[in-house]
């Protein structure tokens, strides 16, 4: 999706943001590239936000203006599947000292600022050195009966669950496409309203697209597992890949599908994106 399509207040430059009507937040519409030479002129200086290049599941349907961000994964010797965060280090700007988590991955620089929109931007967990352990673990509340009725809520997520996933299938479009949980991520002992909510999928088609060479997800994914935060761009909900019958209706029966206001997400289409993030409220 354009960049001027993006719906969010506009702010630019990693370590730059704008407040009140003056300036790119009263400028929607002109789009990323131009608020960024006015942004250098407006804006006071400020921490966290700015325009930010990212690897997104594909937004293919409804109002959501770009894609969900994806989380790479890694997988430890005992199975148990979590979330890259990026390194985290400290770096001097404008005479002043910030905390950031970036790295270079798969060809691009993946950072926290990836997960800043949507008022995540305010969860404990994408503090840049937040005391997590990056672990996934199943949500509360889970629209698949496998997850209901196999694992507990809170547990880690672990390989084992997913030995099925060439064949799982659950009534709402193609069996052996993938399986699916809801999990959460950095969100462990956080208050109500601050938890990060992830959908994991755990796919062939993932693997072969690693084994085919794609840098990208090579550098991302592991055994077929892929991940993303599960925030629809459009008004935040949360949706999900083969969670709602409803889905078959809008032709999102193997998509990830909102059921909010009908936003579609491919999840086999991983593609390079790019948003303007908000700042954290504490770098404001």
């Amino acid at each position: 999706m354009a960049a001027e399509d993006d719906k969010y207040p506009v702010e630019s430059g990693r370590r730059r943001f704008v407040k009140g009507v003056v300036g790119s937040a009263a400028l929607v519409g002109i789009g990323t590239g131009a608020a960024a030479s006015i942004n250098s002129a407006t804006a006071p200086t400020g921490a966290g936000g700015g325009i930010v290049q990212y690897f997104g599941v594909e937004n293919i349907d409804g109002p959501a203006p770009r894609g969900m961000p994806q989380i790479p994964i890694e997988i430890d010797d005992e199975g148990f599947v979590k979330g890259v965060w990026p390194e985290v280090r400290e770096v001097q700007e404008q005479g002043q000292t910030f905390t950031v988590a970036e790295m270079q991955l798969g060809g691009i620089t993946y950072s926290s600022e990836w997960f800043q929109y949507c008022g995540v931007q305010t969860y404990p967990g994408v503090a840049p050195d937040a005391d997590q352990d990056n672990f996934f673990r199943y949500a509360n509340s889970s629209p698949y009966e496998w997850q209901q009725e196999e694992v507990e809520a809170g547990a880690r997520v672990n390989v084992s669950d997913f030995e099925d996933y060439e064949s799982w299938g659950n009534g709402i479009g193609e069996s052996g496409l993938g399986k699916p949980a809801l999990a959460t991520w950095r969100s462990q002992d956080v208050p109500p309203g601050g938890t990060m909510p992830v959908q994991i999928i755990r796919s062939t088609r993932f693997e072969q697209m690693a084994e085919q060479g794609n840098e990208w997800i090579s550098a991302s994914t592991a055994q077929g597992f892929m991940a993303n935060l599960n925030k629809c761009t459009h008004f935040c909900c949360v949706p999900g890949f083969k969670a709602l019958p409803d889905s078959r209706k809008f032709g999102a029966a193997n998509d990830i599908y909102c059921q909010c206001h009908q936003s579609v997400y491919d999840p086999f289409s991983i593609v390079e994106l790019s948003f303007v993030a908000l700042p954290r409220p504490e770098d404001e």
